[in-house]
C-alpha cells in the first residue's frame, strides 16, 4: 500500500527560478544518461516536482522521467501534488508521471482526480495512467460508469482506457458486457473491439454480435458500429441488415454506416427496402448516403474488373 503522505511539506510553495530548473534539469539529464538513478530524498523530490511546472516542455520531460527513475519512491509527493497543487501544469505533469511509474498503489488518487479535478488534460492524463495500470484498474474505472454525474467526456476517456486494458483482461470485459448498467455494458461491449480484430477471440466476436439484440439501444447502436469497423461484410451483412428496421434512430443510422463502410454491397437492396418504409427523415437521409456511395463503389469496383 501507498504509505500515508500527509506529513510531506506543503509543495504548491516549492518553486524553482529559470536558472535553478534549468541547472537541475542538466544535472538530472546527465544522471539519467549514465544509467544513475536520481536521490530520493524529500528535497531532491520536492524539487522535481516544483520542475515540473516549468514553463520549458523539454524541462519538464527531463523531470518527469526522473521522478519516473525514482520510481516507486516518487509516489507519495507525485500523488500529493496531482490532488493538492495549485499550478494545473504541476497536475498534468504529476499525472504522466505516474503513468510512467504504473504503481497500483496511485489508483485512488488517479480516481479523485479524474472525478474531482476541474481540467481535461489532468482527467486525461490521469485516466492513461489509470489504463497503464492495467486489468487493477477495471473496476475502478467501470465503477465511475455507474455513476449517473458522470460527463460525456469522462465516458469517453473511460472507454479509452478500457481498449488498452481489454487484451490483459478479456475475462473481466466479458464480465463486464453482462452488466445491469447499460453504460457499462456500451464501454465493455466498445473495449472488445481489439479483440475481435485480432480475429482470435470468438468469445468476444459472439459476444459483441449478441449485443445487437441488447434492450438498451445505446449498448445495440455501439455493437453495431463496432462490428461496422472489426468483421468483414460476407460474415455480418444479414445480421446487420436486420438491424436496418430496429425501433432506435440511432441504430438504425449506424447500421447503414456500418453496413457502407464494410462495402456490403450485397446489403444495397435491403437499405433501400428499409427506407421504402423509413418515416424519420434524418434516418432516409442516413440511408440515402450509404446506398450512393455503395453504388457507386460497387459500379467503380465492376468497371475495373
Amino acid at each position: 500500500m501507498l504509505q500515508d503522505f500527509t506529513n510531506i511539506s506543503s509543495i504548491s510553495e516549492s518553486q524553482l527560478t529559470e536558472e535553478e530548473a534549468l541547472q537541475l534539469a542538466d544535472e538530472l539529464s546527465g544522471k539519467l544518461s549514465e544509467g544513475e538513478i536520481p536521490r530520493s530524498d524529500a528535497e531532491s523530490l520536492k524539487r522535481m516536482v516544483a520542475g515540473l511546472g516549468d514553463a520549458r516542455g523539454a524541462l519538464r520531460l527531463t523531470f518527469a522521467k526522473s521522478l519516473g527513475a525514482v520510481g516507486d519512491e516518487a509516489l507519495p509527493i507525485l500523488c500529493k501534488a496531482l490532488r493538492q497543487h495549485q499550478n494545473v501544469i504541476v497536475r498534468r505533469a504529476s499525472a504522466k508521471t505516474l503513468n510512467l511509474i504504473g504503481n497500483k498503489d496511485a489508483l485512488p488518487y488517479l480516481l479523485e482526480a479524474f472525478l474531482k479535478d476541474d481540467d481535461p488534460v489532468v482527467l486525461g492524463s490521469s485516466a492513461g495512467a489509470m489504463a497503464t495500470i492495467g486489468p487493477d484498474a477495471m473496476d475502478s474505472l467501470l465503477g465511475i460508469l455507474k455513476n449517473p454525474d458522470c460527463t460525456p467526456f469522462q465516458v469517453g476517456l473511460i472507454n479509452l482506457a478500457l481498449s488498452f486494458i481489454g487484451a490483459k483482461a478479456p475475462e473481466a470485459l466479458l464480465k463486464a458486457a453482462d452488466s445491469d448498467v447499460a453504460e457499462v455494458r456500451v464501454a465493455a461491449i466498445s473495449a472488445l473491439g481489439d479483440q475481435i480484430q485480432k480475429g482470435d477471440d470468438l468469445r468476444a466476436r459472439n459476444r459483441v454480435f449478441q449485443a445487437l439484440e441488447d434492450i438498451s439501444a445505446d449498448v445495440r447502436a455501439e455493437a453495431v458500429t463496432l462490428i461496422g469497423k472489426s468483421c468483414d461484410a460476407e460474415d455480418v451483412e444479414n445480421m446487420l441488415s436486420r438491424k436496418l428496421v430496429d425501433q432506435d434512430t440511432q441504430v438504425r443510422k449506424n447500421t447503414a454506416m456500418a453496413l457502407m463502410k464494410l462495402e456490403a454491397f450485397n446489403a444495397i437492396e435491403s437499405i433501400e427496402a428499409a427506407k421504402s418504409t423509413e418515416r424519420d427523415e434524418t434516418v432516409q437521409a442516413v440511408f440515402n448516403v450509404a446506398i450512393n456511395i455503395l453504388s457507386r463503389d460497387l459500379q467503380e469496383k465492376q468497371e475495373s474488373e
